[in-house]
């Protein structure tokens, strides 16, 4: 006989697969990069000021002591609190996992800018660099984090006739709760019932009562028989009663059978 393959173990290599991450991490570095270049493009025409790469892959364009300086780091908050978890949301998709996608974002980031700071590749000096990327990476994290979530508690909808079958369930109940050919009474009092009495001395059958009413109920329902036998005493014979409710569809009366 061939061998049984396992089947493969649940883990981390399974929900997380490497491969499916670093391309998430791709994707992430790639829409955050696009974003700041087309919006550092957009400022510098405004200004008049020649664009480089250093406004994007530097740190020294982000400063507190000039208004361009802050004007950038603007752009980096927008970018970090818009863009990014609007890629997050769309992305990652979980929420547990996006504070993970956030920080390392920004961590690439801090590796870029000190790599292309020439000659001597220094970590930034500018405490206005630093705050600004501590917004960032905090705006990306809750508004990502929310975005998820609310996405996750959206209702999921299965098969493809869910509105349908959604709107006649609707209907079907709120005929029943408002007892819609009856005109009478409410919820449980519109299924009226009989019960079988007890017979009483010689066999006779006894007195049958009937309760609730006999409004229409919106729906089918099967028949339903109920038999059972009573004595009266010592040489008594046993009555016997029987009562039946059915229903043949909409609008059908409530019988009684012996």
């Amino acid at each position: 006989m061939p061998r049984r393959r396992r089947p493969p173990r649940s883990g981390a290599l399974t929900e997380l697969p490497p491969l499916k991450i670093l391309s998430q991490i791709a994707a992430l570095q790639a829409i955050y990069y696009t974003a700041a270049l087309v919006l550092m493009f957009f400022t510098a025409a405004v200004a008049g000021n020649p664009f480089t790469l250093v406004l994007v892959f530097g740190w020294e364009a982000v400063r507190g002591d000039n208004t361009q300086g802050w004007l950038n780091g603007f752009i980096w908050c927008l970018v970090g609190g818009l863009v990014l978890p609007l890629s997050l949301t769309a992305i990652v998709q979980r929420s547990k996992l996006i504070l993970d996608f956030a920080l390392t974002t920004h961590f690439i980031h801090l590796v870029v800018v000190t790599l292309y700071t020439t000659p001597d590749h220094t970590l930034p000096r500018h405490t206005a660099w630093w705050l600004t990327m501590a917004i960032s990476s905090l705006a990306s994290y809750l508004l990502g984090s929310w975005g998820c979530r609310y996405r996750e508690l959206q209702p999921i909808a299965f098969g493809g006739h869910g509105g349908g079958g959604g709107n006649t369930t609707n209907t079907i109940n709120n005929n029943l709760m408002n007892g819609e050919g009856g005109g009478a009474g409410q919820g449980d009092e519109e299924q009226g019932f009989i019960t079988g009495g007890r017979g009483g001395g010689g066999g006779g059958g006894g007195g049958r009562s009937k309760r609730g009413s006999r409004g229409d109920l919106g729906g089918d329902y099967e028949m339903v028989t109920m038999s059972g036998t009573s004595g009266s005493g010592k040489g008594h014979g046993h009555g016997r009663s029987q009562s039946t409710v059915s229903q043949a569809g909409l609008g059908g009366p409530l019988q009684k059978a012996d």
